[in-house]
């Protein structure tokens, strides 16, 4: 959960790989999946789609007990808002949720009113301010 995710846990980050256009996603949710390598698309075993990665770069360690890396893989479940704008996240976002315009290597990302499914005030949108939640 992004709630989980700490600095230090996406430190040895050093690029974002986006599999697709985020422009017009509120959210998406990311984990810290364990892969066997530092680089490359992982697979994906979940329902829905991978919409990013990370890639690590030559500092990150290996678990000692596993042999993998911790990285970060970004992803959409079928009943997201992107798909279903009135469904289940029509307002809120599930835990592990983030904007994807506040991610970048080495930074955790975090919610915002519009990951949310709420509009900023309107005072706000006039002066152009959004607040991170």
């Amino acid at each position: 959960m992004s709630s989980l995710i700490t600095d230090d846990e996406v430190s040895h980050e050093t690029e974002l790989v986006w599999l697709e256009d985020t422009t017009n996603l509120d959210y998406v949710r990311q984990s810290l999946d364990r892969l066997p390598t530092r680089k490359g698309k992982p697979a994906y075993h979940r329902d829905g789609r991978m919409v990013g990665y990370a890639l690590l770069g030559p500092e990150a360690k290996p678990s000692r007990s596993s042999g993998t890396f911790r990285r970060r893989v970004f992803w959409l479940l079928p009943h997201d808002r992107d798909s279903e704008p009135e469904g289940l996240y029509a307002t809120g976002a599930p835990a592990e949720a983030v904007d994807p315009r506040t991610v970048a290597a080495g930074a955790r990302g975090r919610k915002t009113e519009r990951s949310e499914g709420g509009p900023p005030s309107s005072a706000m949108q006039e002066l152009g301010i959004t607040l991170p939640l």
